[in-house]
């Protein structure tokens, strides 16, 4: 096709194939942050199922809502970076930073200080 109508290339296929190894662990890598996330989804379910009877419902509600954000938005962006380190390759540039090990982080963090709170008033 010619003129203003021509294809335009789709993103991956620009610029020249990275060696298949990288372009693997980078998948690995996507599905590693697609399981953490759906990890943080079930446990998510799992206070929601067995923490709201217990006096400190609230602290229940609190984790329960952290670890549901925290998986959701996990699994929102694991695309995004891929896609990004996947391109960074294709363009033999140096691999793209990003915030989801500290969203992790304070997610766990925050959950952890719930747990701290729910464990004695389960007792």
């Amino acid at each position: 096709m010619t003129g203003d109508r021509a294809r335009a290339t789709p993103w991956y296929e620009e610029g020249e194939e990275p060696d298949y190894r990288f372009s693997l662990a980078n998948e690995r890598t996507f599905l590693a942050w697609i399981r953490t996330g759906l990890a943080l989804l079930a446990g998510a379910v799992a206070v929601a199922q067995f923490v709201q009877p217990y006096p400190n419902r609230v602290t229940g509600v609190a984790l329960g809502a952290v670890l549901a954000l925290t998986g959701t938005v996990l699994c929102a962006c694991s695309y995004g970076r891929w896609q990004r380190v996947q391109h960074a390759m294709r363009h033999s540039r140096p691999l793209p930073m990003t915030r989801l090990p500290r969203l992790v982080g304070w997610g766990m963090s925050l959950a952890g200080l719930a747990v701290l709170l729910i464990v004695p008033a389960v007792r």
